[in-house]
């Protein structure tokens, strides 16, 4: 996981996390990988946005953003 979210963070990239909290809830969370911190990262997560810092180790699946979607006005 470290290996994706650093090329994430090199590339400028916005990946979708599939994320375990430490009461065991899993939820989706879009974000932007910031900076590394040793076995945590902080992220800009579009879900609440604000920046959070997440554990690496509880993260369960990385899946970079391809196609970025619009909105339409």
């Amino acid at each position: 996981m470290k290996e994706q979210l650093l090329k994430a963070m090199q590339r400028n990239q916005l990946v979708d996390l599939m994320y375990m909290s430490k009461s065991g809830g899993i939820t989706k969370r879009r974000v932007k990988v910031i900076k590394m911190i040793g076995e945590s990262f902080q992220a800009y997560c579009f879900m609440k946005n604000d920046k959070r810092t997440f554990i690496i180790d509880s993260v369960l699946a990385v899946v970079p953003v391809t196609i970025r979607e619009r909105e339409v006005i």
